[in-house]
């Protein structure tokens, strides 16, 4: 074999090698799928965005939860018998609120248990979503966010707030678009939590609930703890199971360019003498 023959056999090697790595990870995955299935005798699904999955010219481009999302939801939902429990692995910054409602009014009307599992953070849609479970199981540290809807990059409660302190004079019309466009939104959320909630607690509570959720309380990145979230009258617990830490390490962040973190993967006891 001549070296030019080398060289174009280890091409190729170098090319199939990550989509190799890639099947071998999905075979992985569909197993501790199937094991966590038949562990809980449940139908287990993942909603799973990492933040940054590719590189395009330098530029960071990010998931989030939106129509093919709940299209995939919803079709194993209905691939799944109504005495058959659901669990969902939730691990997303957010998304569309048409997507994330469509998947928590779903979830809402299974008949069996939902469970909805963080493991590190649900925020903005995602927490919509888990408002819809019968318990939402959150890991030590994990968050969720509030629910209040955004406009652009800017919340709508505050290009509302914009117009009620300023006069009408100085205002220009976009924004006053705007600020309708807010009004109407911060009120359909408030409406669309108060009925998830409904499933926990009676309507004045409900209500009260989503109006702190949903009206700009925090800003849009505010983390809600597991205590916090429990205080507010949420099914929360922290038995979060193995099995589910397990499976979100088989959906590793994709290669950037440099890490920030680093740390040998193994556990770590005290050293003990003798």
């Amino acid at each position: 074999m001549s070296i030019f023959d080398l060289f174009w056999l280890f091409f190729i090697l170098a090319a199939v090698q990550p989509l190799i790595r890639q099947r071998v990870q999905e075979a992985r995955r569909f197993m501790t799928i199937d094991k966590m299935q038949k562990a809980r005798h449940s139908r287990v699904i993942l909603l799973v965005h990492r933040q940054e999955t590719m590189r395009l010219l330098g530029f960071p481009l990010m998931r989030f939860i939106d129509v093919n999302d709940s299209e995939e939801v919803l079709r194993a939902i209905r691939m799944t018998d109504d005495d058959v429990p659901i669990d969902l692995v939730l691990h997303t910054p957010g998304g569309l609120v048409l997507a994330a409602l469509q998947i928590a009014r779903a979830l809402r009307a299974h008949p069996a248990r939902v469970t909805v599992f963080v493991p590190h953070h649900a925020l903005s849609g995602g927490t919509l979503i888990a408002l819809a479970a019968d318990a939402v199981v959150m890991s030590d540290h994990a968050v969720l966010g509030p629910v209040d809807p955004q406009l652009g990059q800017w919340p709508a409660a505050s290009i509302v707030k914009v117009v009620e302190d300023k006069p009408i004079a100085e205002i220009d019309d976009e924004t006053l678009i705007r600020a309708d466009m807010g009004r109407k939104a911060l009120a359909q959320v408030k409406s669309a939590a108060a009925d998830l909630l409904a499933k926990h607690m009676d309507a004045d509570k409900a209500a009260e609930l989503a109006d702190l959720l949903s009206s700009g309380t925090w800003t849009h990145d505010y983390p809600i703890a597991a205590e916090e979230a429990a205080r507010m009258g949420l099914p929360v617990t922290r038995d979060m199971p193995a099995d589910v830490l397990d499976l979100l390490r088989l959906y590793p962040q994709p290669v950037r360019h440099t890490g920030g973190v680093e740390y040998l993967p193994t556990p770590r006891e005290r050293d003990r003498a003798g």
